[in-house]
Formats: C-alpha cells, structure tokens, sequence
C-alpha cells in the first residue's frame, strides 16, 4: 500500500549529494528540523517518514516547516508503525543523494556547522562514519537523570575512543552511510522491538567495508526514564539473541555478554533479576547505584539467550 507523500518547492530544484533521513514515531522532529542548517543548501535534502504516528498535530506542524523550509524536503507517512530497521531501510529507497545520513528525530547538532562537516566528509568518499553522541545540550531533569549518567559513561565517547571497537560504536543516531553500501548491506527487517539492529548492520558493514569515526557530535535530547529503560532492555533480548547468532566472535568481546555468561552460570539469577530491577526504580537509592543496577539488569536478561 503506498503512503501519503508531502515535498515542498525546494524539493524539485536540488540535485542533493547528502540525504538526511529522519524517522520518527509519536515524537515532533521539529526542534532537530530547526537546528539543520548549511551553507549549502542545494547540496542537500531532507527525507522524513512517520512511522504510523496517527498523530495529526504532529503531522500539521512538520508539514508546515516543510512549506518553509529552503531545505528540499519531503515526508513519507505511513498508515502502521513497521518498526525501525524497515522505517530506515524505506528512507533509504526514497533517498536521491549519493551519500545517507541518518539522524534519530531526538538529536539535537552541538554546533551550526554540523550538516557542513558531513557534506565535507561526503565528499572525502568514506563509506561508514559515525559522528558521536553528547549530552552538551541535554536538559539537567532529575526524571532522566540515570539515564544521562549511564549515557555520560558509556555513549558519549570520543572518536578515538570509539575507534578501538568500530563496529561497536555505530549508531543510526548521528551515522553517515555511502549509498552503494546500503545498497549491498540494508538493515536487517527480522529485527523488532528495540535494540541492536544498527549494531548488527555495523558489524557486518565493518567487516566488509570498515567503519570510520570523527567528532561531529549531536546532543541525545530523549532521554528516558528507569521506567523505560527496563522495558526496552526487556524488548531487546531476541534482538541481542538474533546478533549472538550471526555474529558469536564479535559479540563475544563485548561486557554484556561476558557479564550475562557469568551470571547465566549463577543458580539463581532468574530469582534475582526483579529485585536487581526494583534496585534500579527506587528513587531513594543514589543515582550511580541504580545505574548499576539497570546495567546489572539487563545483563541478566541476556543471560537468558547466551
């Protein structure tokens, strides 16, 4: 079944060398549309796709910036949610660019030269490169504050940093993609839920390609609450199953699944795993212990599939 499809004027003049696709669900992109800027506009176009939102004011106030916008843009809706391997994978085949940058709809570029820096990478011809992630411009809310310490620490890495395990470190956040390498590597559509699908797609492209890493960070603005946390981390578990099996070495280096290998060899981890949980949502604990504890939790829901 088609989508309904809204571009603006912009749309039709351009010849654009980098696409940016931007998906989205039950969440406005407008304040990252707002942020994208360049010097060059011609060069570039923007691509949307609600994802089964069914939320007109959402679908109202993107379509007005769209009318305005001096970016080419253009917005694909879908009727149902698909998920976010074939959300991306259909961003992908309304793209006209040679090069795809994917952006999540809750980044926010630390800097107006953001969109500039890519367009400069692009016409370098790199294959894969991620830019990084940061908290610079995250909001200091006590109701995400495990989250920002958890992301502080493990996510807002360095290009170095994140060079030492490439494949790792790719994220469909802040990811600029060469066309013919989509092309003969998409996202897996088996994926579900939340969780590793970009990882997966990573270790197979590093492989295959290699990975590159520069600092050209955007601040993660959706944070989420414990709440939310533990049940994305409970949706992810086929996922990170579906990894360990077609890539057993890589994932083998990883922490979690050393750490969820341990604990499937305790007696009584399945016993533990809700109070290991409750540790993580009880407000009155310090922040760094819960963080702990989620990171705890979600390594013994792992064990389950190691």
């Amino acid at each position: 079944m088609s989508q309904p499809v809204l571009h603006n004027t912009a749309f039709a003049t351009v010849t654009p060398r980098l696409s940016v696709l931007i998906p989205f669900y039950k969440e406005s992109p407008l304040a990252l549309l707002r942020a994208l800027k360049s010097r060059t506009p011609e060069a570039l176009e923007i691509i949307l796709v609600d994802d089964g939102s069914a939320m007109p004011e959402i679908t109202a106030e993107v379509s007005a910036f769209i009318d305005q916008s001096p970016l080419a843009c253009e917005l694909i809706t879908c009727a149902q949610n698909e998920g976010r391997a074939r959300g991306r994978n259909r961003l992908t085949t309304a793209a006209r660019g040679d090069y795809f940058l994917f952006l999540d709809s809750d980044m926010l570029p630390d800097d107006a030269s953001f969109l500039d820096r890519w367009l400069a990478e692009a016409d370098g011809r790199s294959t894969v490169v991620f830019g990084g992630f940061s908290l610079i411009q995250a909001p200091e809310t006590k109701a995400f504050a495990i989250h920002k310490a958890m992301a502080g620490q493990s996510d807002c890495l360095s290009a170095a940093e994140r060079s030492q395990f490439p494949e790792k470190y790719v994220f469909t956040s802040n990811l600029l993609v060469r066309r013919d390498v989509f092309t003969a590597e998409g996202f897996d559509p088996a994926f579900t839920g939340w969780g590793w699908e970009d990882t997966e797609w990573g270790m197979r492209v590093a492989a295959r390609y290699g990975v590159g890493h520069i600092d050209n960070t955007a601040t993660h603005m959706g944070l989420d609450t414990p709440q939310t946390l533990a049940r994305k981390y409970e949706q992810s578990v086929g996922n990170f199953a579906r990894v360990i099996a077609k890539h057993p070495h890589v994932v083998s280096q990883y922490p979690s699944y050393k750490v969820a290998k341990l604990l499937k060899k305790l007696p009584f981890t399945g016993a533990l795993r809700p109070v290991i949980k409750m540790a993580g949502l009880t407000p009155l604990l310090p922040v760094q212990l819960r963080a702990f504890a989620l990171r705890l939790y979600r390594a013994a829901l792992y064990a389950q599939v190691v």
